[in-house]
């Protein structure tokens, strides 16, 4: 390496280094973001499918009990796609329990599993968390997941009100047992 290369090195290294000893000035003041409750409940409420009915698909828990879906006319339902691989589904499922019994008698909250192994890995689950409110429904063959979402996005919550038309959706985990959550669902069901 050359001197004259050598001393440009320098020369640079000391001039650029000058360049940061400026008196120093207060940072500019950062708009105040509220983190979510959980990094996994990054959900949105999205209307854009307002209005379409419930889709009609039958469900069966591990007993096989059925229910079809299209036919739970006459309450509003929550309805959550999810599985047990689903990072921020097993976070939300306890909130969904909590507000499954805030909401008793007048919202029925409804989750259905999308694991292809069904009962198999639903009932551990289920053994495991002790839920007071929720039933372990099944959809292994995923009918479900693709009559609300072409892309599969789970965790998957639809509210659905007493007709059984959408009201909103909200793919990803969300705080479902807030006090805020709560009384948007409150308000958009009238109740």
């Amino acid at each position: 390496m050359s001197l004259r290369f050598s001393f440009m090195i320098v020369f640079s290294t000391l001039f650029l280094g000058a360049c940061d000893r400026a008196e120093e000035q207060p940072a500019q003041p950062q708009a105040e973001a509220t983190p979510p409750p959980h990094p996994l409940l990054s959900g949105t409420i999205d209307r854009q499918f307002a209005g379409t009915l419930m889709p009609d698909v039958v469900v069966s828990d591990p007993d096989g009990r059925e229910i079809n879906l299209a036919a739970m006319q006459g309450e509003p339902v929550l309805l959550n796609l999810w599985a047990t691989w689903c990072a921020p589904c097993v976070v939300e499922m306890p909130l969904l329990d909590n507000l499954a019994d805030k909401m008793e008698g007048r919202l029925r909250v409804v989750t259905v599993s999308e694991d292809i192994r069904g009962a198999e890995l639903v009932e551990p689950f289920f053994a495991e968390k002790q839920f007071r409110n929720l039933e372990p429904w099944l959809d292994p063959d995923n009918e479900l997941g693709t009559a609300l979402s072409k892309y599969g996005v789970l965790p998957m919550t639809v509210l659905f009100d007493a007709s059984g038309q959408e009201v909103f959706r909200v793919p990803g985990g969300y705080p479902w047992d807030s006090e805020e959550t709560i009384a948007q669902i409150e308000e958009a069901i009238g109740g």
